[in-house]
């Protein structure tokens, strides 16, 4: 036969449950709300930040995007440096109407990754409106707890 003091302490452990359920539920929501951004949400992320620094002349953006060593090969087959790439944002004066970047994949293998999209630019150039697109494939090294580009290649492709 089971006394008061067995049920009061038995409905107890019952309510304690009852409240570290609600708990865990709460804050399992709460870090559902604060997502954490995947590497390739954040190499995509890059790849614009880099893009919209570019044609602003944002040189410090870029600065801390591109490594040390950073090679680029460029879509007339020449090839430039770090000190290259961060002169020819500080100096670009293209009028760009629009920048889209687009059709990303992002392979990531261990503390590298692969980034192909498509850049597709619109402006005006001697008074014609003028479209192009280009393919780049950028590989990232993970050092430091950031991502650096240590290399970009670009391909202009007929639209």
């Amino acid at each position: 036969m089971k006394t008061w003091n067995d049920l009061i302490c038995r409905m107890r452990a019952q309510l304690l449950l009852a409240a570290a359920v609600l708990i865990f539920a709460a804050s399992s929501a709460g870090a559902q709300d604060q997502r954490v951004r995947s590497d390739q949400e954040i190499l995509m992320q890059l790849e614009r930040d880099w893009d919209a620094a570019f044609l602003t002349r944002d040189v410090r953006v870029i600065d801390n995007i591109l490594a040390e060593e950073f090679i680029a090969t460029y879509d007339d087959g020449s090839r430039g440096d770090r000190a290259k790439e961060l002169s020819l944002a500080a100096e670009f004066n293209q009028n760009i109407e629009s920048s889209v970047l687009k059709e990303f994949t992002v392979k990531i293998y261990g503390d590298t990754a692969v980034v192909w999209f498509t850049r597709q630019v619109a402006g005006l150039s001697k008074g014609k409106r003028l479209e192009l697109s280009f393919q780049y494939v950028d590989v990232f090294v993970f050092r430091a707890g950031k991502w650096q580009c240590v290399a970009s290649q670009s391909t202009r492709v007929a639209s």
